[in-house]
């Protein structure tokens, strides 16, 4: 009986409404200002704002889950941690929960970006899926060390991991036309002929 435990359990909620507030202020600011004629314009397909949403969703949650460890371990506000029966709850675990939701989800083709799914509801599983993300990579080297290791020296390889991956989404949105051309200026080169001077 674990699971209605955690329902009425106050911390459980204080990081999903948190993020929701944030989340769906920038949202809002976004949609109900000139801001959204700027974002048409950035955004016209779908796979680079759906990167792009992934992105805010990521770096958003690793802020604000580093923010709320911090104050956990230094005893600051109203902050705790989610325990039941004595067990600690790692915010991991969310993490995992919804990237299987998220999965799911694209697995029935709800929110895949795609002509026939929601745009919508591409956009939401997008945030999501950044925010999973970010739960889960934040104890990256609790599931790489099978142990809690969050303050000590190995707590770095998750500050590791959240960096790649970050970098990761970071270059699907801003590196996408320079990489083309890249790949552009290769296939070029390899098409040339060998018999005129290089230019």
């Amino acid at each position: 009986m674990l699971w209605p435990m955690l329902w009425t359990h106050r911390s459980f909620w204080l990081l999903p409404l948190l993020l929701a507030l944030i989340l769906g202020g920038l949202t809002a600011i976004v949609a109900r200002t000139r801001l959204r004629r700027v974002y048409r314009e950035r955004f016209p397909e779908s796979r680079r704002e759906r990167l792009f949403l992934a992105s805010l969703g990521f770096f958003t949650t690793v802020i604000l889950v580093r923010a709320i460890t911090v104050a956990i371990h230094h005893h600051v506000g109203p902050f705790h941690d989610v325990e039941m029966r004595g067990r600690h709850v790692h915010h991991l675990v969310w993490g995992i929960l919804l990237l299987m939701l998220v999965a799911y989800a694209w697995l029935m083709q709800i929110g895949t970006g795609s002509a026939s799914s929601s745009r919508w509801m591409g956009r939401l599983t997008s945030m999501v899926f950044g925010v999973a993300a970010a739960l889960t990579l934040d104890e990256f080297a609790l599931w790489l060390n099978l142990r809690d290791v969050y303050w000590e020296r190995e707590g770095r390889e998750s500050f590791e991991a959240m960096a790649a991956f970050g970098s990761l989404l970071a270059l699907g949105i801003f590196g996408r036309s320079f990489f083309h051309g890249v790949a552009g200026e290769l296939a070029r080169l390899f098409r040339r002929d060998p018999s005129q001077p290089p230019a």
